[in-house]
C-alpha cells in the first residue's frame, strides 16, 4: 500500500513537480543574491534619521520600503513624474533601479500559476500534495529499506539508481516536507480559505491638524531601528488631516505630521506572525541560507524522479507480472516473495500458476506487506524467501521478522517455508532459516517443514511441488527454467600460467572490460558495476548451467580478471586454460556484498590458498587508502605457483600490502596456510583484538584448518571465530 501511494504520484504528478521544484530552485537564488547586492543599513541607524537622508535628496518622497533582504526602496513624485530607486542608507542617494527583475517576475509566475491564472495555482497546489505524499511515503519506505528509522542513514546496497534515489531522499526529505506544507498554506490563503488576522489600528486620539514638523523630531521614528522597518508612507502633501503611516516588525500605527505624536497603534497578532513566518520559510524572504538549502534540496527532485523511473522499469522486469492475482482478502493461499535480484518472483510466478489451474485462489505479494489481518479467507501462507549477502533479508523482506514479533499471536493460516541460495555459501539459506525458527516460536503452525533449493534448481522447485501437492491434497506440477542474466561475451587479451611443475595447472585470465551504456551505469547493470570479490558465471560450451568465478578486479582497474585451476574432468575449467589471447567466453555478473573488505581504516587479514588468492589480491590491488593488509597465501612450491608473485613486491613497497606471510606445502617442510598463522599467533591475536577483519577465500578443508587455528589462537582472548563472524569481523568465500 506505501509503495503504490509513492508509485503513483511521483510517476503521475513528475512533469508537474518538476517544474514545480526546479523553478522553486532557481527563485530560492534571489533573496541571496538581493542581501549580498543591496546596500544595508549600518547598525543602530534609526527610521527618522533614514527617512532625512532620503527627504533631503528626493523632497516628494512619498514611501520608503525595507525588504526582509535589507534592500531599502524609496518612491516619489518630482514635478508630477514617479521615481523610485535603490537607497543606499549612508547617503540616502538612490544607486540601482527599482524595477522588478523580470527573469525573477517570470520564475514567480510559473512557479506559482504555470500563467494560468487561479486555474494554474490549482494545478501548482495539486502538485504540492503529490510532493508531501511522496515525502511521507517515500520516508516510510526508507525506514523500511534501512531497517527502521533508528538506521535512517544505515550504508545502503543494490543498483546506483536505487542507492542513488535514496540517498538523496534521506537528506531532502525534510526540506521537501517544508516546502510543500508551506506553499499549500500559501495557496490556503490566496484562495481566503485562511483568516486575514490583521486589523488596521485605530486613531488613539484626534489630528492636530498641523505640518511639518522635522522628522528628526518625531519620537517613535528615532526610537525604531531600520533593521525593524518595513513600510513608512509619508501623508498626502497638503492634506493637514492625513497622517504618516509606519508599519515595522513588531506592528503599524500612525503619527501626527505635525507634532509626531503617535496616534494609534497595533502589535502584529499570532496569526500574522504564523503567516509571516509560513511566507519566510517558504520564499527565503528573511533567511537567506534557508532558502538556499531548501533549494538545493529541491533540485533532487529531479534527480529522484529519473532514478524512481528507472527502479519502476527495473522493478517491472525483474518481478514477472503474475495473472490473475487475487485481492489479499479473497485468497485462500498467500504468496510472500522474498527477493534481491528478483529471481524469486519467477518460482512464485510458477507456483501460483499452478495453484490456480488447480483450482486454489492465490494471492503473491512481497514478504515486507504481511499484514495477517488482510488475510480473512486465508487457509495457507506460503513463504518464498532468498538469502541476501551473508545471511541478510532481501530488500522485499526487510522488516519481516519485526512485524512478525510484533504479532499479538501467529496467524492462524499453516505455514510453508522454501528458502532459495545456494550451498557453496556458509549463510546457504540463512535467512529462511531464522524465518522459520522465529515462525516457530511464535507458535505458527507448520503447513510443511522447512524445505530448501539449491542454486535454482528445477528439479527441487519440482520435488518441493509434489510434496505440497500431497499436503494440500492436489496435483501439482511446478515447472519453471530459471532464466540467465543478461550475458556479455568478453574477449580475452593475456593469460598467465602457473601449476603445471606440481600437475596443477593454473591461470591467471585477464579479459578486456566491456563497454557500459549510460543506462546500464545508472542501473548498475551488468559489468558496469563491480568490485574484486563479487562473481562472474561463465557458461561454458556444450552446458547451460553457469559456472561462478570470485573476481580478482574492479571496474575500476579497467579490466576483468579471474584465476582458475583446471580440474579433472571440469568442462568450464577445461575450456577456460585452454583459452588464448583474442577468444571469447560467455558470461554475467553477479554480486557478492557478503564477501567485501567494508568501509573504515581497521586492519584486514587476508587467508588464501590455490586460486582463492583471486579476490584477495584484488583487494589489495584497489587498496589506494593504504588501509593496513596483512596477507597469508598458501601455495604448493614457490617456483611454480606463487600467484601474483611479481606483484607481491611492487604493492608492498606503495604501501597497499603491509605484510605478506606464505606457506609452501611442497617443500622440504610441508607447511600450510594455517601453520602460518599459528607461527603469527601474538600478531595475528593483537591485531584481531584491536579490530582487525578476517577474510578466508579457497578450499572448505583449507577454511576448516584456517577457522581452527584461529580458535586456539584467539582463546587466551575471549574471542572465537564465531564470535567475529556474529561480528561481520569473519567472512569467508569457499568452494
Amino acid at each position: 500500500m506505501i509503495r503504490a501511494l509513492h508509485r503513483w504520484p511521483g510517476l503521475l504528478a513528475l512533469a508537474l513537480i518538476t517544474v514545480l521544484t526546479l523553478s522553486g530552485a532557481a527563485l530560492s537564488v534571489f533573496p541571496a543574491a538581493e542581501r549580498l547586492t543591496a546596500p544595508q543599513a549600518a547598525t543602530g541607524l534609526t527610521v527618522a534619521a533614514l527617512a532625512a537622508r532620503i527627504q533631503a535628496v528626493y523632497p516628494g518622497v512619498e514611501q520608503i520600503r525595507r525588504a526582509p533582504s535589507g534592500r531599502i526602496t524609496a518612491y516619489w513624485f518630482d514635478q508630477g513624474a514617479p521615481g523610485a530607486a535603490v537607497i543606499d542608507p549612508a547617503t540616502g542617494q538612490g544607486v540601482a533601479s527599482a524595477d522588478p527583475n523580470q527573469t525573477q517576475r517570470w520564475l514567480t509566475n510559473l512557479h506559482r500559476s504555470l500563467f494560468l491564472g487561479d486555474g494554474g495555482r490549482i494545478a501548482m497546489a495539486v502538485g504540492a500534495v503529490a510532493m508531501l505524499v511522496l515525502s511521507f511515503s517515500g520516508a516510510m519506505l526508507v525506514a523500511r529499506r534501512a531497517g527502521g528509522w533508528r538506521h535512517w542513514f544505515a550504508a545502503l546496497r543494490g543498483p546506483l539508481a536505487g542507492r542513488l534515489h535514496v540517498e538523496i531522499a534521506r537528506v531532502a526529505v525534510v526540506g521537501l516536507v517544508l516546502s510543500s506544507t508551506t506553499a499549500l498554506w500559501m495557496t490556503a490563503s490566496t484562495f481566503d480559505l485562511l483568516p486575514s488576522g490583521g486589523t488596521a489600528p485605530a486613531l488613539a486620539v484626534e489630528v492636530s491638524g498641523e505640518t511639518g514638523v522635522a522628522l528628526m523630531m518625531m519620537p517613535t521614528l528615532g526610537d525604531t531601528p531600520v533593521a525593524d522597518l518595513r513600510e513608512l508612507s509619508f501623508p498626502y502633501p497638503g492634506d493637514a488631516t492625513d497622517v504618516f503611516t509606519l508599519k515595522t516588525d513588531r506592528g503599524s500605527g500612525y503619527l501626527d505630521q505635525g507634532t509626531g505624536a503617535l496616534l494609534g497603534w497595533s502589535d502584529l497578532t499570532g496569526w500574522e506572525h504564523v503567516f509571516e513566518t509560513i511566507y519566510m520559510l517558504h520564499t527565503g524572504q528573511g533567511a537567506a541560507t534557508l532558502g538556499l538549502v531548501l533549494g538545493i534540496m529541491a533540485l533532487g527532485v529531479p534527480v529522484m524522479g529519473g532514478t524512481g523511473v528507472l527502479i519502476w522499469l527495473a522493478g517491472r522486469r525483474g518481478r514477472p507480472r503474475i495473472r490473475g492475482n487475487l485481492a489479499a482478502g479473497r485468497a485462500e493461499t498467500i504468496l510472500l516473495v522474498g527477493s534481491e535480484g528478483g529471481s524469486t518472483w519467477g518460482f512464485a510466478a510458477a507456483l501460483h500458476a499452478a495453484l490456480s489451474r488447480a483450482g486454489q485462489s492465490v494471492h503473491a505479494a512481497p514478504m515486507s506487506t504481511l499484514t495477517p489481518d488482510r488475510y480473512t479467507r486465508a487457509r495457507r501462507i506460503i513463504v518464498l524467501a532468498a538469502t541476501y549477502g551473508n545471511g541478510d533479508a532481501p530488500t522485499s523482506a526487510k522488516g519481516f521478522l519485526d512485524r512478525l514479533a510484533n504479532l499479538d499471536r501467529a496467524p492462524e493460516a499453516a505455514l510453508a517455508v522454501l528458502g532459495f541460495g545456494d550451498r557453496s555459501f556458509p549463510t546457504y539459506c540463512a535467512f529462511a532459516k531464522a524465518m522459520s525458527e522465529a515462525a516457530r516460536a511464535k507458535g505458527w503452525s507448520e503447513l510443511l517443514p522447512l524445505d530448501t533449493i539449491d542454486r535454482q534448481s528445477s528439479q527441487d522447485f519440482a520435488r518441493w511441488g509434489r510434496t505440497l501437492g500431497q499436503a494440500l491434497g492436489i496435483d501439482l506440477e511446478l515447472a519453471h527454467q530459471p532464466g540467465l542474466p543478461t550475458t556479455e561475451t568478453l574477449t580475452l587479451i593475456s593469460r598467465r600460467d602457473y601449476g603445471a611443475e606440481v600437475q596443477a595447472p593454473t591461470a591467471i585470465l585477464r579479459f578486456a572490460l566491456p563497454n557500459a551504456t549510460l543506462w546500464q551505469r545508472l542501473r548498475g547493470a551488468g559489468f558496469a558495476r563491480f568490485t574484486a570479490g563479487d562473481l562472474i558465471g561463465i557458461l561454458p560450451e556444450g552446458s547451460p548451467v553457469p559456472r561462478l568465478y570470485s573476481l580478482a578486479s574492479a571496474r575500476r582497474d579497467g579490466f576483468v580478471e579471474i584465476v582458475v585451476k583446471k580440474q579433472p574432468g571440469g568442462l568450464c575449467s577445461g575450456q577456460l586454460t585452454a583459452l588464448e589471447p583474442g577468444q571469447t567466453v560467455t558470461a554475467f555478473l553477479r554480486r557478492n556484498p557478503g564477501f567485501q573488505p567494508g568501509k573504515g581504516r581497521a586492519p584486514l587479514i587476508l587467508i588464501g590458498a590455490g586460486t582463492g588468492i583471486g579476490p584477495l589480491a584484488g583487494f589489495v590491488r584497489g587498496n589506494t587508502r593504504h588501509r593496513p593488509i596483512h596477507l597469508f597465501f598458501g601455495m604448493r612450491h614457490p617456483d611454480s605457483d606463487f600467484l601474483y608473485g611479481e606483484e607481491m613486491p611492487i604493492w608492498q613497497d606503495d604501501g597497499r600490502l603491509a605484510r605478506l606471510v606464505t606457506a609452501v606445502s611442497r617443500g622440504a617442510r610441508p607447511h600450510y596456510v594455517q601453520d602460518a598463522l599459528r607461527g603469527e599467533a601474538v600478531e595475528v591475536a593483537r591485531l584481531i583484538r584491536d579490530g582487525a577483519r578476517v577474510m578466508v577465500c579457497g578450499g572448505r578443508d583449507m577454511a576448516a584448518g584456517v577457522a581452527e587455528a584461529l580458535a586456539e589462537i584467539l582463546a587466551p582472548t575471549g574471542l572465537s571465530p564465531a564470535v567475529l563472524k556474529a561480528e561481520g569481523r569473519y567472512v569467508e568465500d569457499v568452494y
